[in-house]
């Protein structure tokens, strides 16, 4: 059963300036692992979908208090697939509204990131 779902879109060029603007951001937003790829810098269109992933899941779970950023990992499985990895608050937040499965999909285009994110119990 469907206990909620989420979308978000991110503006790539307004993103990149408040990294810009704001240098820690990066690093108050995602866990190191999210920041790289095969050892390489995550490209500003992956971090601007993994931040829309994150304020997708908040909109799916319904529920934010307590959550950090880091609270919440965009991963992806051995075929390249995205899906979370969820600690500390989001996990108990997961937990206690019963989600046991939470499907994400993200995009970028045009200047934009979008993420949806579909959570089951």
């Amino acid at each position: 059963m469907i206990v909620g779902i989420g979308v978000d879109v991110v503006d790539l060029a307004r993103f990149e300036r408040g990294l810009i603007r704001t240098p820690a951001l990066k690093d108050r937003l995602f866990a190191p692992s999210e920041q790289v790829r095969d050892g390489a810098p995550m490209p500003l269109r992956s971090l601007a979908g993994r931040f829309a992933a994150k304020e997708a899941l908040i909109k799916a779970l319904g529920d934010s208090s307590g959550v950090t950023w880091h609270d919440m990992r965009v991963v992806s499985d051995e075929l390249g697939n995205p899906g979370f990895e969820l600690h500390d608050s989001t996990k108990a937040i997961a937990e206690a509204r019963g989600i046991t499965a939470i499907h994400l999909s993200m995009s970028h285009d045009a200047g934009f990131a979008v993420a949806y994110v579909v959570a089951e119990s």
